[in-house]
């Protein structure tokens, strides 16, 4: 008969604990990621953030100030000389930055509306060209032959176009209504038309130049083989791939375009006085005022100077964020 043999239990050592899955990383976290560390981006981000609700709440802030970007005020001014009376043009609690020389305008407020025109006109010039130049940088790029060579020959036309003169042209002789628009309603319109249509070969040529890169890689071969039309590949295909140069571009645009409404109205072709406007405002302090007030030129100096460079150093951060080795 057998006799039963009794093992004795082994104590298995443990092992070493099961590693995580290294979890992937997208690109916009990857550049969020980036971007958080950049103390200038976030001031840039939080500076334009600033201006733009300052556009948008322009009423209000005026309203609480107890003031009108378009009202004269005379008893402001100097009888005998019509500059503002006290020192740095006027500067009070009433009036934080001063008022305008011969109208006595409250500065503050025309500063404040002004960066209300100075944003429509750049973002929604900025909203057209990048809606063309992306359609016609992805046409160009992605069906090549003689289409893409016409778009990208019509692009040379339209950069070597000497802008600012046809700019100029167009709007001292456009009539006082037009397209069921009038005054400087219809002024807006034709310069963000002038702007967003001849700005928009700058990202056409970044677009195509991408696409003209993407379309050879595997996942657009891939995409032909399942039978995808052409129009399916250029939206579900290669447009996801091109929103991170193309919002980097965007911010590097609108400061472009911001410049250009300051200087199209600091010629007078811009928006109608008393209608504020920062290049209208920079115009008039040109006219011999500013030896005699030099604030009335430097507020809008300034506010131009600020937005712009915000606007520059936050879309070099961006590019910075999503292409760090094409930085520079």
């Amino acid at each position: 008969m057998a006799v039963p043999v009794q093992v004795e239990p082994i104590d298995v050592m443990p092992g070493p604990p099961a590693a995580k899955p290294v979890a992937g990383r997208s690109l916009w976290r990857i550049a969020w990621t980036r971007l958080r560390r950049d103390k200038v981006a976030l001031a840039s981000a939080a500076f334009v953030l600033l201006v733009v609700l300052i556009a948008i709440f322009a009423p209000v802030l005026t309203r609480l100030a107890g003031v009108n970007p378009d009202e004269p005020s005379y008893g402001l001014l100097d009888p005998s000389t019509a500059m503002p009376s006290g020192s740095f043009g006027g500067m009070s609690s009433n009036h934080l930055l001063g008022v305008e020389p011969l109208s006595g305008r409250d500065v503050f407020a025309r500063v404040v509306f002004g960066a209300r025109v100075s944003l429509l006109v750049a973002s929604l010039a900025t909203l057209l060209s990048v809606v063309l130049g992306t359609i016609m940088g992805l046409i160009s790029g992605y069906v090549g032959g003689w289409v893409g060579g016409l778009i990208a020959r019509l692009m040379d036309l339209l950069l070597a176009f000497p802008l600012l003169l046809f700019a100029i042209a167009i709007v001292a002789v456009i009539p006082d209504s037009a397209f069921g628009l009038n005054g400087n309603t219809l002024r807006l319109f034709i310069l963000v038309f002038i702007i967003g249509f001849f700005s928009w070969p700058y990202i056409g040529r970044i677009v195509r130049g991408q696409v003209l890169s993407l379309k050879e890689k595997d996942f657009i071969a891939a995409a032909r083989g399942t039978g995808a039309g052409s129009i399916r590949i250029m939206a579900h295909e290669l447009l996801p791939n091109l929103v991170a140069p193309i919002l980097v571009y965007t911010t590097l645009l609108i400061p472009t375009n911001i410049l250009f409404e300051a200087a199209l109205s600091y010629l007078g072709v811009g928006v109608k006085p008393p209608t504020a406007s920062w290049g209208d405002m920079l115009s008039t302090a040109a006219n011999g005022l500013f030896r005699v007030d030099p604030t009335f030129m430097i507020v809008p100096g300034v506010a131009i100077f600020l937005t712009v460079l915000a606007f520059n150093l936050l879309g070099d951060a961006l590019r910075d964020a999503f292409d760090p080795r094409g930085g520079g």
